[in-house]
Parts: C-alpha cells; sequence; structure tokens
C-alpha cells in the first residue's frame, strides 16, 4: 500500500504534464465541442483510451501528426499540420481515426492546411482546464437585416415622338403660299412670312405623339419578420462577476466555464 501511493502519484504527475503540453487535440464533435483527447505521444490504438473512431475535428498545436482509420497506423492515413480542423469529414475521417503519431518529413500524405485567415474559434474546451457551471441571467438575440423580396414586373413607359420634320417643310411652303394671297405690298410680305412659320409649325406636329413601350422594371420591398438571428447576447454570473459573451445559439439556464469566467461550449 506505501509503494501503490507513491507509483499512482507518478502516473498521475506523467498524465497531467502530457495534457498541460499536448501537441494535439481531439474533439468528439465538429467545431471543437464535445469532450476532448489530447496527447503529446503517438497512440496505436485509441480504443484503449475510449476515444477510438469517435474524433470529429482537431486541434494541432505543434508539429504534424498522422491520424489513421485502422490501429497501429494502418489503412487511410493523412498529415494534420499545426491549425484548427473544424471538420475531420472533410478528409473522409469523421469518426475514424484509431491512432495518430508525430511524423516530419515529405513521405507522407500531407491534408490540406487550414486557411491562414479563418477566424479562431475562441470558446473551445482546453484541456487541463476544470469547468464550472455559471447562472445565465439574460439572454437577447441580435438580428440582422430583414430580408427583401424582388421581383421583376412590365411597365409601360411613355416618350415623346420627334417633330415631323417632312410636315413641317410642306406645311411652311402651303402657309407662305396661302399667307402670300392675303393683303398686297408690305402687309403681303408678312402675311407671307407669318403663313410659313405657322404653317411650319402646324406641318411639325402632324402626327406627332407621344409613344409608349414596355420595359421590364425590378422592385424589392422588406419582408416583415425574416431577420436571421446574427448571435445571441448571453449576460451571465460566475464567482460574483457579471460576464457578457456573444454565442452562436441561446443557452440554457447555465453556462459552461473556466475559473477565469470564459465561455467554454
Amino acid at each position: 500500500m506505501k509503494t501503490f501511493a507513491p507509483a499512482a502519484l507518478g502516473i498521475m504527475t506523467v498524465l497531467l504534464a502530457s495534457i498541460a503540453t499536448a501537441q494535439v487535440t481531439l474533439y468528439q464533435r465538429e467545431g471543437f465541442h464535445g469532450p476532448p483527447f489530447s496527447t503529446n505521444n503517438a497512440i496505436n490504438n485509441l480504443d484503449r483510451y475510449g476515444f477510438n473512431d469517435r474524433a470529429s475535428s482537431a486541434i494541432v498545436d505543434r508539429g504534424s501528426w498522422q491520424v489513421c482509420e485502422d490501429s497501429d497506423f494502418r489503412g487511410h492515413c493523412t498529415v494534420l499540420r499545426p491549425g484548427q480542423y473544424p471538420s475531420l469529414g472533410a478528409m473522409g475521417l469523421n469518426n475514424r481515426i484509431s491512432s495518430l503519431r508525430r511524423v516530419s518529413g515529405p513521405n507522407y500524405a500531407y491534408a490540406p492546411p487550414p486557411p491562414p485567415v479563418a477566424p479562431r474559434y475562441p470558446y473551445y474546451p482546453r484541456s487541463g482546464e476544470r469547468l464550472f457551471q455559471a447562472n445565465v441571467v439574460a439572454v437577447r438575440a441580435v438580428t440582422g437585416p430583414p430580408e427583401q423580396r424582388c421581383w421583376t414586373e412590365p411597365q409601360q413607359v411613355s416618350a415623346p415622338s420627334q417633330p415631323n420634320i417632312p410636315g413641317a417643310i410642306i406645311g411652311g411652303i402651303l402657309g407662305g403660299v396661302l399667307g402670300h394671297q392675303i393683303g398686297s405690298g408690305r402687309g403681303n410680305d408678312v402675311a407671307t412670312a407669318v403663313g410659313a412659320v405657322g404653317g411650319a409649325a402646324v406641318g411639325a406636329n402632324v402626327n406627332r405623339g407621344s409613344q409608349s413601350y414596355t420595359q421590364n422594371v425590378q422592385r424589392c420591398s422588406a419582408v416583415p419578420g425574416s431577420a436571421q438571428v446574427a448571435y445571441y447576447d448571453v449576460t451571465y454570473v460566475f464567482d460574483g462577476i457579471t460576464h457578457r459573451a456573444q454565442l452562436s445559439f441561446a443557452p440554457g439556464p447555465t453556462i459552461t466555464v473556466n475559473g477565469r469566467g470564459e465561455p467554454r461550449v
């Protein structure tokens, strides 16, 4: 009994040290949710740790790690570089990892690296953290702009036609002839000029009117009540201090946090 306690304490110390310096962490659900499994050592069979075929996402902190669908690093394998992998299903390994080890060199099949500009998800559970439950006191849904519904409909458009140039010429000639027949001397010249101008005006407007045609017009209107929830503004109390966080889902009466009150969901 005296020798067992130090041995158990040593094993626990090694285990905690491994977790604290973990280089790769697997999660049971996509998006770094669910119970995590962290390691700094090669694992030839995850079944011994109760995590066989259960990983759906992963975070590699340091080094390159080969993950395989069978034990002893057999079957379909791929190498994960440092970064966050929110979905292992994208590489055909969702709930299929049975072994993993750190590797180096070009003789391995590397998975495409995560996008360097991908936003870092801040609330994933870290290995070795103590987690607590904090009371949620308020939840406010923040919505974006309402959706728009657009359609195209025909519309009659009217536009004035161009002056009737040939009619104006003919009208001017006829008006001048008629005006010339009125009066004599200086009055005759005035009547001729007036007749020409009037005839041109009348002739220019012969068969002139507004022309109409049809064109398609796009119209849009806001749809009431169609705004989508952008995020949830959550207020909670932990250790006597009020905290706020923006979550993608509405929590229940409590929220999981670490010792600093940071969400871990």
